[in-house]
């Protein structure tokens, strides 16, 4: 074999990717892995407040976002979170549960990219990073790719370059110019789990609040959080509304999202005090963060004591802390972002082998393609079952 020919080159060195070598390797796949960045792993490294919320015990396909929707199937079913767990667990690395089934290491993410690498160097895969790849062919024999100053030539090529999230990372359009290259239908990308910005009238009444937390059901679309809502000096986060940008941004811009901060039994509770003498916005302090009951009640020139409001008005009141509309102005862009919704479409390619299915061995995996999960550890598990499913075709098909 030419020494530098191999079976795959796979272009991307983070979480699918390193997955992608790794178990293409181990089945004895000669595999060269390479990235443009200079640090292994940075977006592993990063997640999860460093500790890398590494999968969810609770992932189904219901987790994910995509214009096909059973597109995510198969691969998560033939590499479940069981399977992950088995390998950090191989590597001793303990780890606990938080809360919904999320994953996180005790120490530090770097553990993953160091299990992830220490997988690659057991399989043998090659490395070549900071490296840029300027050009890719299609040849008889698969595809020649220059990487920094040579041509290399593999028989199967993987994209694992991920989206456009974080790019102070390293994060760039890369691999859907690939899929361009080849003919392939890019559904546009666009931030996913990302805060969401004001509006100019809801900014100038709420702007100040800055660093409250609310307790709150948030819905848009086919989508419905309870989760906490944080207020920023720009619009709304926290993990309520990064879960709702993703069904935001794939809706139309018009659509409002509908924040309920008196989930639960709260209303029936304030019912109850429907005939207090206290002023409205001292009653709502009482279920409510009080600088934002008080802005909630001057911006709606709500100034009178609750017994003095008539039933109707009373109700409204509730209906409208049950029902806040918002209509963001924007979402505070790729920066913010934790993933890329949108991506290579999923309708191009083989739900089992990740492989385009009118280009011969050619696969998209991980972040790049159309899949999107939710927040808490979904993404992650997102890479290794796809990467996975790509890394066990290119091997059985050496075979």
């Amino acid at each position: 074999m030419k020494p530098n020919h191999f079976d795959a080159i796979v272009v991307g060195a983070g979480a699918a990717g390193m997955m992608c070598a790794a178990t293409a390797g181990k089945r004895g796949a000669r595999v060269l892995l390479v990235d443009h960045y200079h640090k292994l792993g940075e977006k592993i490294r990063i997640s999860g407040g460093g500790r890398c919320n590494f999968t969810n015990l609770h992932t189904t396909p219901a987790n994910f976002l995509s214009q096909n929707p059973h597109y995510c199937r198969s691969a998560l079913a033939r590499y479940a979170p069981n399977d992950f767990i088995k390998l950090v667990e191989s590597h001793q690395i303990k780890y606990h549960e938080k809360t919904l089934g999320q994953l996180f290491c005790d120490d530090s993410a770097v553990q993953i990219i160091q299990m992830l690498k220490t997988e690659c160097d057991r399989a043998h895969v090659s490395w070549r990073m900071p490296v840029q790849v300027s050009s890719i062919k299609a040849v008889s024999s698969g595809y020649e790719v220059r990487i920094g100053d040579e041509w290399m030539s593999c028989t199967a090529l993987v994209i694992a370059t991920g989206g456009l999230a974080v790019p102070k990372i390293g994060a760039t359009p890369f691999g859907y110019q690939v899929a361009e290259q080849f003919g392939l239908a890019i559904i546009p990308p666009k931030p996913a789990l990302v805060p969401l910005a004001f509006e100019p009238e809801s900014l100038a009444k709420f702007g100040d609040l800055s660093g409250i937390s609310l307790d709150a059901t948030v819905s848009c679309g086919d989508g419905e959080f309870r989760e906490a809502v944080l207020l920023t000096h720009r619009g709304l986060s926290g993990p309520a509304i990064l879960q709702i940008s993703s069904y935001w941004q794939a809706g139309s811009a018009k659509d409002p999202i509908h924040v309920n901060v008196l989930p639960g039994a709260q209303p029936a509770a304030l019912k109850d005090k429907r005939q207090s003498k206290a002023q409205l916005h001292n009653l709502l302090a009482e279920v409510l963060p009080r600088r934002f009951a008080d802005s909630w009640c001057l911006a709606h020139q709500l100034t009178k004591p609750a017994n003095e409001l008539s039933d109707s008005a009373f109700n409204t009141v509730l209906e409208q802390l049950r029902d806040w509309r918002i209509k963001p102005s924007g979402t505070l862009g790729y920066n913010k972002a934790e993933v890329t919704l949108g991506g290579v479409d999923t309708r191009t390619l083989s739900s089992k082998t990740m492989a385009v299915t009118n280009q011969p061995n050619l696969y998209f995996v991980g972040e790049v393609v159309d899949v999107t999960g939710h927040l808490g550890g979904f993404n992650f598990q997102w890479a290794w079952a796809s990467g996975h499913a790509a890394g066990i075709a290119i091997a059985e098909r050496r075979a």
